[in-house]
C-alpha cells in the first residue's frame, strides 16, 4: 500500500557526512519506519467516523486527541512491521531501500520507537478521549503485528483478507472516539473499508507474484494462481456497490452521495470486469489499483458533503 523508503541524499558516506546532516538522516529515517503515507490514510478514515457519528464538524479538541493517539498506533504498527518484515524487504524491490534493509537504522530503533509508540497512544486515548478506543487502537496494532504480519502474511493465502480487518478498524475508532459505542454507522464503515482493501492490493500483487513467491509470501496470486485472484476481486467488488450504498439507506448520507457512491461503484466494477478478461500487464493493473484509490478518496470527500443532520 504505498509503502516506499528514501534513499540516502548525500553522495559520501554517512560517517563521514557533518554530524547535522547525519542527525536529520536519522530522523528522516525513524519518521520513515512509521510510514507517514498509511498513517495519512488512516487519520483520513477516523477523521471520517467522527464526522459521520456527529453528522458534521466534531469538537476541535476530540479531534486532535484523537487523531494524534491514532497517529501514535498507527506509526506504533508500521515500525513493528519494518522490525519484522527488515529480511524480506532486503528482496523486494518496493520495499529495499527502507531505512532497516539499507542499514541505516538498527532493527533495535524500529522496535524501541513501535513500543514507545503503542503505549503512548493507548496511555493518551484512554486519558483524553475514552476506554473504549483506546482499547480498539491497541486492539488494530495487535492484529495488525501480531495476526497479520507474524502469522497469516507468512502462512496463509487468507492473508490479505483476514489481514484487511486492521485496516478497517480506523474509521470505527473514529466513531467511538465520538460516541463511545459501536454503533450502525461504525458497522457500515468497516464493511466499505474492509472490502475495499482486497481488489486494491491484488491488483499490484498479481503483477508481483514471482516477488512474493522468492520470499516464500503466501500471497493469494501465488498460492491459488491468477483465476482465483481474479474471481475474489470481483466478489469483493460487486459487494462493494451496495455497502457503500448503506450509509444512504442508514440515513446517515443523502442522495447526491447515494448517486455519487452508485456512479463510482458501477465504474469500478466495469473496469474489475475488464480487467479480469484481459491479461495481467502492469499498465492494467496500475490503472485499476489508482482507480481504487481515486473510488475512495471521492467517496469519502462525497460522505463530508452530503452528510445528514442527526
Amino acid at each position: 500500500m504505498l509503502e516506499q523508503g528514501n534513499m540516502t541524499l548525500s553522495s559520501e558516506p554517512a560517517s563521514l557526512a557533518p554530524p547535522q546532516t547525519q542527525i536529520r538522516q536519522w530522523l528522516r529515517d525513524a519518521y520513515d519506519l512509521t510510514k507517514p503515507r498509511i498513517t495519512f490514510l488512516v487519520l483520513i478514515t477516523t477523521f471520517t467516523g467522527m464526522w459521520l457519528a456527529v453528522r458534521g464538524v466534531p469538537p476541535l479538541l476530540l479531534v486532535i486527541s484523537t487523531l494524534l493517539g491514532v497517529g501514535m498506533a498507527s506509526g506504533s504498527s508500521s515500525a513493528f512491521n519494518n522490525f519484522i518484515d527488515r529480511e524480506i524487504d532486503q528482496h523486494m524491490q518496493r520495499t529495499r531501500n527502507r531505512p532497516l534493509p539499507t542499514g541505516r537504522l538498527s532493527p533495535q530503533v524500529a522496535l524501541w520507537l513501535g513500543t514507545f509508540l503503542g503505549l503512548s497512544s493507548f496511555v493518551f486515548l484512554s486519558l483524553t478521549v475514552n476506554m473504549l478506543t483506546a482499547a480498539l487502537a491497541l486492539f488494530t496494532n495487535f492484529f495488525y503485528v501480531v495476526i497479520y504480519t507474524i502469522w497469516l502474511k507468512r502462512w496463509s493465502p487468507l492473508c490479505t483478507s483476514i489481514g484487511g480487518i486492521s485496516g478497517a478498524l480506523p474509521t470505527v475508532l473514529g466513531v467511538t472516539a465520538v460516541t463511545g459505542r459501536i454503533d450502525t454507522t461504525a458497522l457500515a464503515l468497516f464493511i466499505i473499508m474492509y472490502l475495499w482493501q482486497p481488489p486494491h492490493f491484488w491488483a499490484i500483487a498479481l503483477i508481483r507474484s514471482e516477488e512474493y513467491r522468492r520470499v516464500n509470501i503466501p500471497m493469494l496470486p501465488v498460492v491459488k494462481g491468477e483465476a482465483v485472484t481474479k474471481r475474489q476481486m470481483l466478489i469483493y467488488t460487486v459487494l462493494l456497490l451496495p455497502a457503500s450504498l448503506s450509509l444512504f439507506w442508514l440515513g446517515v448520507t443523502g442522495p447526491i452521495y447515494m448517486g455519487v457512491a452508485a456512479l463510482l461503484g458501477i465504474t469500478y466494477l466495469g473496469l474489475t470486469i475488464k480487467f479480469i478478461f484481459q491479461p495481467v500487464t502492469s499498465k492494467r493493473a496500475y490503472q485499476l489499483f489508482f482507480f481504487s484509490i481515486f473510488y475512495l478518496c471521492l467517496l469519502f470527500v462525497m460522505m463530508f458533503v452530503n452528510c445528514l443532520p442527526a
